[in-house]
């Protein structure tokens, strides 16, 4: 083999080399802008503080909202408050997040009860990312909210 059949060899070899790369960035790039496959960060990290205390003249503690909040909460199903708890944490404004809460049972967004529902939040999240896809913005999901809060 003389040296310029080695050379064309070679340049054949990256070549193809270079195809190969320019095929798997133009994959990626492809899924990326689609939004098939996104790397986008979609975790968020919510705190509130909230005090639920109010005094009367006879100095014992009160919370006049706790039978209302129950009631709403009780008649909504577990799929409508994931709905509403997963529409309202994708738009990032603690406010309309505080209201949803409120509604769906968890004023203070603290407690047993707030951490078991959002526990279950997540297997929730994946048997219905139909639905995750349809609030996958901030909008979508302050519309979803604004449509449902008063159900």
């Amino acid at each position: 083999m003389n040296r310029n059949q080695k050379i064309a060899i070679g340049c054949g070899g990256a070549g193809c080399l270079g195809l190969i790369v320019l095929a798997v960035v133009g994959v990626g790039v492809y899924f990326y802008t689609n939004g098939s496959f996104s790397l986008a960060n979609r975790n968020s990290n919510i705190n509130f503080n909230t005090n639920l205390n109010t005094n009367s003249d006879d100095n014992s503690a009160t919370n006049s909202n706790a039978a209302a909040d129950e009631s709403s909460s009780s008649s909504m199903s577990e799929d409508d408050k994931h709905k509403l708890f997963q529409a309202a944490g994708i738009t990032h404004d603690s406010q309309l997040i505080m209201k949803v809460l409120n509604k769906i049972g968890f004023p203070s967004g603290t407690g047993e009860e707030y951490e078991k529902f959002s526990k279950e939040h997540f297997s929730w999240a994946m048997k219905n990312l139909e639905f995750m896809q349809s609030v996958n913005t901030p909008e979508k999901g302050r519309a979803y909210v604004e449509a449902h809060l008063d159900d």
